[in-house]
């Protein structure tokens, strides 16, 4: 009987995993990463093979464990704890640091986040994926986290007391947000500190500054963007129309930082300033190819730079490798994250979902950068002193300097 029953639960997750592929999918939400949405998934049944059962021995294997752990384990058991460990172990077992398990709670808020509010402490963080190390890329300013004191490049150690680095991403951002008033307890690491600094930090509502924009000297134009969310596309078309009216004769886009964000944001970002043609395409496993392009007739003539860092990721990186293929823009900073893979979210009949790495994704050129990034067509490191402030004033940011430098020169040609 009890066999029986684990076959059977084994076989009701495998099978709810193919069902959302097959007929379940009907949108998909993301935060971190370039994706489509709606989005339809084609049916791979075929391509399974129905005389083989490679789950068999595993299904044998966990009815003994189980029986070990129900007669000699001291303690009781959570059965949804339980559970969930087997299907996070699940997705875990490809050794694939962007594919994972979202239980209800997490998936709710990742589509709470892709819109743009959620409530939490307000930063962005960036995980090595080498090291497993997490760090704090940004708090937002006048967020939780910049009025507790948190800086730039601060390692994250702890949440709540427990070591984090090398945990999944995904759930220490879950572990971090939580309902507006309550409080979360980090520890951080800091360059030139020797010990670790406790912070306890009251969690808000938070609403994503995306955009920010200003005129600069010479009429040029500064678009800083902050991630490619929902709500960025309205955002930026607003900002271009705003400098346009002041008479702007060059613009800067800044995505350092930026780690990325949906996939219909930054492409409809790239048609506002892209001739009619490839922006992106991505190719899956079976080498099947998605592409997207610019459709809309006008374009961006006037001179165009972007600034790109270490920290620019996924839809960054799109952005930035687009208009550096068409030559559209100078591109200046310091080589990009490197993230040129796409994945895919996918909810389950239960209110649970999975994220799985599905696809390439490839410049207009035919470049993946996966793992190599896009590097600037001029290098710039930013200066040591500024790298730990949240905001750098312009005329102190080297690389702004450059970027306008640049624009100033293309403006008198």
């Amino acid at each position: 009987m009890r066999k029986n029953f684990l076959t059977g639960f084994l076989s009701g997750i495998c099978g709810a995993l193919f069902l959302s592929f097959v007929g379940m999918v009907t949108y998909i939400y993301v935060t971190d990463v370039p994706n489509k949405s709606p989005a339809h998934i084609e049916d791979v049944s075929a391509a399974e093979d129905k005389d083989e059962d490679p789950y068999e021995e595993i299904v044998e294997k966990l009815s003994v464990m189980q029986m070990l752990i129900d007669r000699l384990y001291l303690e009781e058991v959570d059965k949804d704890a339980f559970a969930t460990g087997i299907y996070r172990g699940f997705i875990n077992s490809l050794g694939d640091p962007y594919s994972t398990y979202y239980t209800k709670e997490e998936y709710a808020t990742l589509i709470e986040t892709s819109s743009g509010v959620y409530h939490g402490i307000g930063a962005v963080v960036s995980q090595d994926v080498k090291t497993g190390i997490i760090t704090i890329v940004r708090p937002y300013k006048d967020g939780p986290a910049y009025k507790a004191g948190l800086l730039p490049d601060d390692i994250l150690y702890k949440v709540e007391g427990e070591e984090v680095t090398g945990e999944d991403l995904s759930e220490v951002v879950s572990k971090i947000k939580g309902k507006e008033g309550t409080k979360v307890n980090i520890t951080i690491y800091r360059e030139g500190v020797a010990e670790p600094i406790d912070f306890t930090i009251v969690r808000q509502k938070i609403n994503i500054p995306t955009i920010e924009f200003e005129m600069l000297e010479d009429s040029i134009g500064y678009i800083q963007i902050v991630e490619f969310d929902e709500i960025t596309i309205s955002q930026f078309n607003n900002a271009i129309k705003s400098l346009e009216k002041e008479g702007m004769k060059g613009l800067i886009v800044d995505v350092r930082n930026n780690p990325g964000g949906l996939l219909d944001s930054v492409v409809n970002i790239l048609d506002r300033l892209l001739p009619k043609g490839l922006i992106v395409y991505t190719e899956d496993k079976n080498k099947n190819r998605e592409e997207e392009h610019a459709k809309k007739s006008d374009k961006f003539t006037k001179p165009l730079a972007v600034l790109i860092n270490g920290n620019s990721a996924s839809a960054s990186e799109i952005f930035a490798g687009a208009l550096q293929d068409y030559e559209k823009a100078t591109i200046i900073g310091t080589t990009s994250y490197g993230k040129g893979i796409v994945q895919r979210v996918i909810p389950l009949t239960d209110g649970t979902a999975v994220k799985l790495t599905i696809s390439k994704y490839f410049t207009p050129k035919g470049r993946n950068i996966h793992g190599t990034g896009i590097v600037p067509d001029i290098e710039i490191e930013l200066d040591e002193e500024l790298k730990q402030l949240v905001t750098i004033p312009h005329d102190k940011d080297n690389q702004l300097q450059k970027a306008i430098e640049v624009i100033k020169e293309q403006i008198k040609k």
